[in-house]
């Protein structure tokens, strides 16, 4: 079940029936709110739902400072932690104690870190399209332009200008959920946050 944590990080709309003023409006939509946001903070609760088995839920914390610095930290039921410092980005597991780095560009494109964490030049990696509102959510759904990324499709649910619900779907079948909470938008962060060193006795694995 870990592995698929790490996912997250490295770690959204198709079909050409779409007219052109829906798909410009949820690209609008998406555009507004993460150019409103500077630095982002707050709390994570993820289920994630393979095709046979028993769902399996952990929560965390996470900051993100736009454009390019993430922490993705998770506390329960295990610990691990993702950093992206705008160069590379670290995932690293202290029960293994290993630690995995890789290039910033080959970790987040075509990926959910880079639509929250990444630049307004959403239409390079993703084609959009306006879905359904549900449970008080705007939601739109990006399917990724790079054939060798690791998602099919990403919905995010948004509500006052902010992202409040993401779906994701890889190319397994499996579904991850994430519900943010208690989310504090545009305050100082420290920029310790955005730095891993590993500790001592840890191996490392570039990739």
């Amino acid at each position: 079940m870990k592995k698929y944590l790490l996912t997250l990080a490295l770690p959204s709309f198709f079909s050409l029936a779409w007219l052109e003023p829906a798909r410009a409006d949820a690209v609008a939509m998406l555009k507004n709110t993460l150019s409103s946001t500077v630095t982002l903070q707050g709390r994570f609760t993820q289920t994630v739902t393979q095709q046979s088995g028993k769902p399996q839920q952990s929560q965390g914390q996470f900051a993100i400072q736009r454009p390019g610095k993430f922490r993705w930290s998770y506390q329960a039921p295990y610990e691990q932690v993702i950093v992206g410092d705008g160069s590379s980005v670290w995932l690293y597991d202290p029960d293994l104690r290993q630690a995995t780095v890789k290039a910033f560009g080959n970790a987040l494109e075509s990926s959910p870190a880079a639509l929250l964490a990444g630049d307004n030049a959403l239409e390079d990696n993703y084609t959009f399209k306006t879905l359904p509102a549900k449970g008080g959510l705007s939601w739109l759904e990006a399917q990724p332009k790079r054939e060798d990324s690791g998602f099919a499709s990403i919905k995010l649910g948004i509500r006052a200008d902010q992202v409040q619900e993401m779906e994701l779907l890889d190319r397994f079948g499996q579904v991850t959920r994430i519900r943010f909470d208690e989310l504090r938008r545009n305050a100082k962060l420290d920029a310790a946050l955005f730095r891993f060193t590993p500790p001592k006795g840890v191996d490392v694995v570039r990739e």
